[in-house]
């Protein structure tokens, strides 16, 4: 039976990974278009590679679809619908349930913001069609959490390998960012949809965003130190952009959420005027920043403006991602970083286009994750297995000084300001599913706290329960009786039990979850609390104790752990 269900889970990436080249060669041919009519653009040419806008009425194109997506904002808030969730928040607290409504909204709005060129990419919509339909076909076959989720993983892995005709890099970005693990059980249908993908974009023109680049130098050892310093300082430049796009979305908050975009659109707009390379996603950009010989200011202010209008396109609303801003970046960073130290350390030699692309490593890791993600992404554009060893390097000093002084990625900083605690896409949804409900004990012992001492030895004997509740006039909960305690010598049997009650301001509800329990034992500092109706009602309704909560949180943990690594 688990190799009959290994097999139909591979069968379903394959299928899910053929779909979702075709649908992000639809989604970037649709973007495409529009620039070609928004902004007069030459068929087969980027809309940020032109030097200049040829009309400045193309300035307001930003706005314009800044206030379709506002009218779209209104629409969804009118229907009460509430916010869309993407693959990462699916998998670490839905056990990769997602909705085909959300995942229209999402791909809808990402190709509307980039289509009239906000500085956002195309990733996450191309991530949340993947996956999405992932969600969809398991739901449909009624598999198990655990492979719902890395068929989501799957999903989102043959996007990203489509988008970058990278099969290596779609199923490590599937692997690290989406399942949050990689295992033996997941290895199978994530490569089978990054493959399959890749396969199907060729098939149908070629991918959308490919990064081909050859003819780079070799690399002496002494050259790594240089790149680990790179990686260091664009895992700072990462941690500073993730904050700016905080202040500036706090700063958007004075204004009705269906407005914001339309301001972000004008001052986008206004930075287009410029220089278009700071529009929609910056392929064509990028592609200029390796075949191009810029000088430094022009590499500085480009950086600079790209920041700014990718910080407001995402702070004022506008859908889309950072994948290929961060590459970008990068691509800038590493460049300037090459050409301040030919000017500071001349005897280095550092070649700007492998600064450029350990550069794109850096901020992409920084800011997306995934380390071996983007160092596959460096081999699978260059074919140069030295160079990817650099990449690495700098990879790593990146995420390790983002994870210690920081601890999110883009992704996960935005849930944290909405109030989660996600920090990957582990699968952490199990804990908030083990309720309080479906672990206490229904046959409390109870009695009333007006009660004697004599009377609780005779209704309770000693060993029956370790704890007993006690209930006030009305039949409410009043605190814990410890049995022990009660039938000890010292207890005065005409004593009134109120005298010794424990933890009265304690209790627990039947929709906390384990976490939230194991805080109000910790707390506490209760063996057993009493589960009541509701913090209104303090009717009894049973018992937990804390032995028993933990005995179901090690029994969920060990097999969130052997799904994890396909041991049933």
């Amino acid at each position: 039976m688990l190799e009959a269900r290994g097999i139909v889970i591979v069968l379903l990436a394959v299928v899910i990974g053929a779909v979702a080249g075709a649908l992000v060669t639809a989604m970037s041919a649709i973007v495409q278009i529009m620039h070609q009519l928004l902004f007069d653009l030459p068929t087969g040419n980027r809309l940020s590679a032109m030097m200049a806008l040829s009309n400045p009425f193309q300035a307001a194109m930003p706005a314009i679809g800044g206030a379709l997506l506002g009218l779209s904002v209104l629409w969804l808030r009118r229907r009460n619908y509430p916010t869309p969730v993407d693959p990462i928040e699916a998998n670490a607290l839905y056990g990769g349930r997602m909705s085909l409504a959300d995942t229209a909204i999402i791909a809808g709005q990402t190709v509307l913001s980039s289509g009239f060129g906000a500085s956002v990419g195309l990733e996450a919509g191309y991530t949340q069609v993947g996956s999405g339909l992932a969600s969809r076909l398991a739901l449909l076959f009624r598999l198990r959490r655990n492979d719902m989720r890395i068929l989501v993983g799957a999903g989102a892995a043959g996007s990203i390998a489509a988008a970058f005709d990278a099969p290596l890099t779609g199923a490590f970005y599937g692997f690290e960012l989406i399942i949050g693990i990689y295992s033996i059980a997941n290895v199978a249908p994530v490569m089978a949809a990054a493959i399959t993908a890749t396969l199907a974009v060729r098939w149908l023109g070629g991918a959308p965003f490919p990064i081909a680049l050859a003819g780079l130098p070799e690399l002496a050892a002494q050259q790594y130190i240089p790149f680990i310093l790179l990686g260091l300082l664009g895992g700072a430049f990462s941690i500073a952009i993730m904050y700016l796009v905080a202040v500036i979305e706090r700063g958007f908050k004075r204004f009705d959420s269906a407005l914001r975009p339309v301001i972000g659109g004008v001052a986008v707009g206004l930075l287009g005027l410029v220089t278009p390379g700071i529009l929609s996603s910056g392929h064509g950009a990028l592609q200029g920043v390796f075949s191009l010989d810029h000088g430094l200011a022009i590499l500085a202010s480009l950086f600079l403006l790209k920041i700014a209008a990718s910080t407001i396109s995402l702070g004022s609303g506008f859908r889309g991602g950072l994948f290929f801003a961060s590459l970008f970046l990068g691509a800038l960073f590493g460049k300037l970083f090459a050409g301040v130290s030919a000017l500071a350390m001349p005897a280095i030699g550092i070649d700007p286009s492998v600064a450029a692309v350990a550069g794109m490593a850096s901020f992409a890791v920084g800011i997306i994750g995934g380390p071996l993600t983007m160092s596959f992404l460096a081999l699978e554009s260059t074919g140069d297995l030295a160079l990817t060893g650099v990449v690495l390097a700098s990879a790593i000093m990146t995420a390790i000084l983002v994870r210690e002084t920081f601890g999110y990625s883009f992704s996960t900083w935005r849930f944290h300001l909405r109030g989660e605690t996600i920090r990957s896409a582990q699968d952490v949804g199990w804990i908030r599913s083990l309720t309080v409900a479906s672990m206490m004990t229904k046959d409390a012992s109870t009695i009333a706290a007006t009660a004697t001492v004599e009377a609780f030895r005779e209704a309770v004997p000693l060993g029956a329960a370790p704890c007993a509740v006690a209930l006030d006039a009305q039949g409410h909960y009043a605190g814990m009786l410890i049995v022990a305690e009660l039938h000890s010598h010292h207890a005065d049997p005409s004593a009134p039990l109120s005298a010794f009650v424990k933890f009265a301001d304690r209790v627990l509800v039947p929709g906390m979850n384990a976490q939230e329990a194991a805080e109000a034992f910790g707390q506490a500092g209760a063996e057993e609390l009493a589960v009541v109706r509701n913090l209104a009602d303090r009717t009894v309704i049973g018992v937990l104790s804390e032995n028993r909560l933990m005995r179901r949180y090690a029994e969920e943990l060990d097999k969130a752990r052997r799904d994890l690594s396909g041991e049933g």
